[in-house]
């Protein structure tokens, strides 16, 4: 990958390739999930968390080495061993259940993911001898012309009878490049008249592994195109969806329409009969039932139902919008809570800022949160009526109904029902109660 960052982590979809291949085979039910590591794996660790045990392999010595390693671990297991690589992001965890489902059917000693559709380049190869029985697996380094003409692929992902595995791994031979392979398992089982059996992955890229930012590419295509069919399959609306980016954690609320040029990634939750897009951007956010989001980027914000956003307005992280709150073109809201109903027309910023319900925030306004030293609060109540080009200077307290007029520069606190007006804003009369 030429990357400081482990091949592993480097991400599909949004989601590490290491964190879709634990997911997939979690879903097959293991009674215990072990990765087997370089040392000092601090990126690793810190990326799974406990989801997986970690074996270090002190050198990288080969698959087959790497499985010696975990065989303390696993060595009183004596039904099945699922083995495979952390870098086959597109792996389904319907295809590792038929391999499941085969291997134990068959009472085959091992069972391989094979595949004559999925790309050859850098894969071994597998051979078979004239009544189709698997015989070995070439890696492609060492073919000739002949075998790598051969169209179908070893996938690198096993199932082994346990009791076997255990006593044969220490049968295998130290290649000359230092390395162990497991793929020589399979002729060990072909000279004992061991069964060997196979299986197809559903979909021909399932099984292709990742070694190059090209690769990288094609598997992240891959992964968009699955994702998009789910979420339309499901209720979900995309009018270009090769314009449409969907990350693997997202979740699509039915009745949704993704528009153009829309990307939604991270823990981000649409809810049901939205409209999103066209040229959103929306990361690690919640965007409640009924809203748009119009040309605008949200990090890390949380739009409560029925919210507008856009176009060209950007919430950044600690943006909270309740109910029914309109923001228009050009606004720009960070860690704020805007109350039910408020709105924001244009060319407005609003940040460290706590707002009511039923504000009205002209075009131009200003929170001045920072002195060059901190951040400082806004308070804005119920049904204040803020002027265009208005500034805010934090810290600051707007009452429930006071106004304040075009322009404005407030340094002290409003009482409610107050008008405001002038540089710096002074008190100039009470705003008549509402009918």
């Amino acid at each position: 990958m030429k990357s400081r960052l482990p091949k592993v982590l480097h991400q599909v979809a949004g989601k590490e390739m290491v964190r879709h291949v634990v997911d997939a085979v979690r879903e097959t039910g293991p009674a215990r999930l072990l990765l087997v590591v370089p040392p000092h794996a601090t990126a690793l660790k810190a990326a799974l968390g406990d989801a997986v045990e970690l074996v270090e392999q002190p050198r990288p010595r080969g698959t087959g080495d790497a499985m010696a390693q975990a065989a303390p671990a696993l060595g009183t297991s004596t039904d099945a061993v699922l083995a495979m690589g952390a870098d086959c992001p597109l792996i389904s965890s319907a295809t590792l259940r038929a391999l499941l489902e085969r291997h134990s059917a068959s009472g085959a000693t091992i069972t391989l993911v094979t595949s004559s559709r999925c790309p050859t380049d850098g894969m071994g190869r597998i051979l078979r001898d004239a009544s189709g029985r698997v015989v070995a697996i070439v890696e492609e380094a060492e073919a000739g012309e002949e075998v790598r003409s051969i169209s179908e692929i070893n996938s690198a992902i096993y199932c082994f009878f346990a009791p076997w595995l255990w006593a044969h791994l220490p049968r295998l031979e130290t290649r000359n490049n230092g390395e162990v392979y497991l793929t020589d398992l399979v002729a060990l089982a072909r000279q004992e008249g061991a069964r060997i059996e196979t299986v197809e992955p559903e979909e021909p890229l399932e099984v292709m592994g990742v070694n190059d930012r090209a690769q990288l590419a094609v598997a992240e295509q891959a992964m968009q195109r699955r994702l998009r069919q789910r979420w339309m399959r499901d209720g979900v609306t995309m009018l270009d969806p090769e314009t449409t980016y969907i990350g693997a954690e997202v979740q699509l609320g039915q009745d949704t329409v993704i528009l153009p040029n829309t990307a939604v990634s991270g823990s981000s939750r649409i809810g049901e009969e939205c409209r999103i897009g066209p040229n959103a951007t929306i990361r690690d956010s919640v965007v409640g039932r009924g809203c748009q989001v119009d040309a605008s980027t949200l990090e890390e914000a949380v739009l409560e139902d029925g919210v507008h956003v856009g176009p060209y307005s950007h919430l950044r992280p600690g943006a909270y919008l309740e109910s029914g709150v309109h923001l228009g073109n050009y606004a720009e809201v960070k860690n704020s809570r805007l109350g039910r109903g408020t709105h924001m027309g244009h060319f407005s910023y609003i940040g460290d800022a706590t707002v009511g319900p039923g504000v009205n925030i002209g075009a131009g306004t200003i929170t001045c949160n920072y002195d060059g030293v901190a951040k400082h609060q806004t308070i804005i109540e119920e049904g204040a009526f803020i002027g265009s080009d208005s500034l805010l200077v934090a810290p600051v307290r707007v009452g429930a109904r006071a106004r304040t007029g075009a322009g404005s520069v407030v340094t002290k606190d409003v009482p409610p029902g107050y008008l405001v007006v002038g540089v710096p804003a002074r008190r100039v009369r009470r705003v008549p109660a509402p009918p």
